[in-house]
């Protein structure tokens, strides 16, 4: 975020919020703002059509903070908007705290159910093994139970005794 929107934010100006990091250099390191080359700066005027140097322009390249070093810049400034704003801030991670943690334990519950469908399919993974087994043509012949028959004479024979 430019530092001209970003003072616009907390209802300061571009100088001001300037004058407030330099004086608080230590708490913006290079991952929390930079500067602006003069080519990324020209590049952004001509997608902006900003005002030429000569009616009022910047005199300066403007810095760009990240996300952490605009709430570092609420953090440092003394503005109304600006102390808000870190108040805001404040309660925000406290907040997001406060959903990681139902969130973990959502994360365990769902484990727990995960570890007794574990144990569950593993019942059932069983108990089909076992059907399974029970469909396969035994290893051995076993012993047939009931009447055999050695012949077509011998079954004719003893139809003609069954049905005279």
């Amino acid at each position: 975020m430019l530092d001209s929107d970003l003072g616009e934010l907390y209802g300061v100006t571009a100088k001001r919020l300037n004058e407030q990091v330099k004086r608080n250099a230590e708490r913006f390191p290079r991952d929390f703002m930079f500067r602006l080359t003069a080519s990324e700066y020209e590049d952004l005027r001509s997608q902006f059509a900003t005002s030429k140097k000569t009616r009022g322009g910047r005199r300066y390249l403007p810095f760009v903070f990240t996300e952490h070093g605009a709430i570092m810049a609420a953090s440092v400034l003394n503005s109304e908007r600006a102390v808000e704003m870190s108040l805001f801030v404040v309660r925000a991670f406290v907040r997001l705290r406060e959903m990681l943690s139902s969130h973990r334990e959502l994360a365990n519950k769902v484990t727990e159910l995960e570890l007794k469908l574990d144990t569950h399919d593993h019942t059932i993974q069983e108990i089909l093994d076992a059907i399974r087994e029970l469909m396969e043509p035994p290893d051995k012949p076993q012993k047939q139970i009931g009447f055999r028959i050695e012949s077509r004479a011998a079954t004719k024979t003893l139809k003609a005794k069954v049905g005279s």
